[in-house]
């Protein structure tokens, strides 16, 4: 059976120079970027970006997380000149 390997990836809505908002997808393991007019694009985009990014540099297979469950997502809100802030679940 073949190994099963996870990419962390995070998506950001974000504005371009002409006012044009897309969606940005990150891999964080990998250090690669792709965007889409939705986040479903953008994530189809960066599956993509990354298969073809790792045909190109098989060593950085290495560098995926082979974990049985993929990693948890959180985010954190921060309050501007707040000393504390919430987690968000």
């Amino acid at each position: 059976m073949e190994e099963k390997l996870f990419a962390d990836i995070v998506i950001n809505k974000e504005k371009l120079s002409d006012g044009t908002q897309v969606f940005v997808a990150h891999c964080i393991s990998l250090g690669i970027a792709s965007q889409g007019n939705t986040t479903e694009e953008a994530l189809k985009n960066i599956k993509e970006a990354t298969e073809l990014y790792l045909e190109e540099q098989p060593e950085r297979y290495g560098e995926l997380s082979n974990m049985k469950y993929p990693p948890i997502f959180s985010l954190v809100e921060i309050n501007k000149n707040a000393k504390t802030s919430n987690i968000i679940r």
